[in-house]
C-alpha cells in the first residue's frame, strides 16, 4: 500500500504535483465532467498498465486516451475523417469519444489489442489543466475498483483507490455523473457503443445514419471483442445485487413493497413518500439528465446502507435517459423484471 497524496485543482501548485507524478509514471485520479478517470501517461505503455493493476481491470478492456487540443488529435490516429471533425466542432471539448485506426503511437495497453483507439477532449478545466501540464495525453478510464459504480467525487476515488495510486485531484463534484458517450468511425455507418451526456439523436444531427450497437442494450455476443469500455463485462454495480424493475409506478411501488427482505429501493423523488423500504433517489422521473448525475452516487449510498437487493425503478430510455437504463442493466447484469 502506498500513501495517496490529496490535491486541490484550486490550487496551481497542486496541478504541477498531479503532472509530475504523470511524467515519472505515476498514476493520478483527475476530475472531468463525467466521472473521475484515473490517469497515466498514454504514449507510455508501462505506465498505462498500471491502471489495469490499481483498478483490477481486465487487460483487454480499452482505455480512452484525453487530449486538450483539437490538434493533438491528428498524431494519435492513422487519419481524421471529416466525420471526426464535424463531431469535434460540435461537441468537443465534451463528453464525447470518438474511437478511430489508431497511429504507432498508441501502446497495446491503452487499446487493449486492438487497432483502434478511443480519444476524447474532456471540458473539465482541472483536466485540461493537467493534460496541458504534462504535455502528453492521457489515459483515463473511470477511477474506481472494476466493476463497481464509478466515482462522481474525489472522496469516491478515495474510497476505492486510496493506497493503490499515487494522488488524488479533487475538482468538485462531476457535473454529467455518468461516462461519455462513445462512437466508433472506424465503420460504416458509425455506430454508437456507449450512451452518454451526448445524444444519440444529437450525433444524428450532426452525422446523420448512426448504428446503435446491439451490445448497448444486450450483453456482448460471446467471443466478441469489446471496441469500447462499458460493453463486454459487467460494470457500475455496488455490492448490492441490484434487480430492474420495469413496469408502471403503482406496479414497482407494490412490488418493492411486498419484498422488503434486506432490500432496498433506487426510486425516483416521486416514489420516497410511498416506499415502505431504505429507499434513495435518483433524480425525478421526467428529468433523465438529473438521473444521470445522481445514478452513481445513489447506488453507492444504497450500498452504505448494508442492504443486500436493490429493486431499482427502470427509466425512460430516450435522450439522456438510455445511458441511464445502460448503466442500470449493466449494474443489474442484464436482470429485469417486467409486469
Amino acid at each position: 500500500m502506498k500513501e495517496t497524496m490529496y490535491l486541490r485543482a484550486s490550487n496551481p501548485e497542486d496541478i504541477e504535483i498531479a503532472a509530475k507524478i504523470l511524467k515519472e509514471g505515476g498514476l493520478v485520479g483527475i476530475p472531468t465532467e463525467t466521472v473521475y478517470g484515473l490517469a497515466a501517461n498514454a504514449l507510455d505503455g508501462e505506465a498505462s498498465a498500471h491502471i489495469f493493476a490499481a483498478k483490477g481491470r481486465p487487460a483487454d478492456n480499452p482505455l480512452i486516451v484525453h487530449i486538450c487540443d483539437v490538434d493533438q488529435l491528428a498524431p494519435l490516429v492513422q487519419e481524421v475523417p471529416e466525420s471526426a471533425m464535424k463531431l469535434a466542432e460540435h461537441f468537443w471539448p465534451g463528453p464525447l469519444t470518438m474511437i478511430l485506426p489508431k497511429a504507432d503511437c498508441i501502446p497495446d495497453s491503452v487499446s487493449a489489442g486492438l487497432e483502434t483507439v478511443a480519444i476524447r477532449y474532456p471540458s473539465h478545466p482541472a483536466a485540461q489543466a493537467v493534460i496541458a501540464a504534462c504535455g502528453f495525453p492521457l489515459a483515463a478510464p473511470s477511477a474506481n475498483l472494476s466493476g463497481r459504480p464509478s466515482p462522481t467525487t474525489a472522496e469516491h476515488v478515495m474510497h476505492d483507490l486510496g493506497g493503490r495510486i499515487d494522488a488524488v485531484l479533487d475538482g468538485g463534484p462531476c457535473a454529467v455523473g455518468v461516462e461519455s458517450t462513445v462512437i466508433t468511425l472506424a465503420t460504416n455507418p458509425p455506430r454508437l457503443l456507449r450512451p452518454g451526456g451526448i445524444t444519440l439523436e444529437q450525433l444524428r444531427s450532426v452525422l446523420g445514419e448512426i448504428v446503435l450497437d446491439p451490445a448497448v442494450l444486450h450483453p456482448l455476443a460471446s467471443g466478441a471483442k469489446a471496441s469500447s469500455p462499458g460493453m463486454k463485462y459487467k460494470h457500475y454495480a455496488p455490492k448490492a445485487n441490484v434487480i430492474l424493475l420495469d413496469g408502471p409506478r403503482d406496479w414497482y411501488l407494490n412490488y418493492v413493497n411486498t419484498h422488503q427482505e434486506d432490500a432496498g429501493a433506487l426510486c425516483f423523488t416521486e416514489d420516497l413518500a410511498e416506499l415502505t423500504v431504505p429507499c434513495v433517489a435518483y433524480g425525478t422521473e421526467t428529468e433523465s439528465a438529473k438521473q444521470a448525475h445522481e445514478l452513481f452516487e445513489a447506488l453507492r449510498e444504497l450500498d452504505d446502507l448494508g442492504v443486500s437487493t436493490i429493486y431499482a425503478r427502470c427509466p425512460d430510455q430516450s435522450g439522456v435517459g438510455l445511458a441511464v437504463y445502460n448503466r442500470l442493466i449493466r449494474a443489474a447484469g442484464f436482470e429485469v423484471r417486467k409486469v
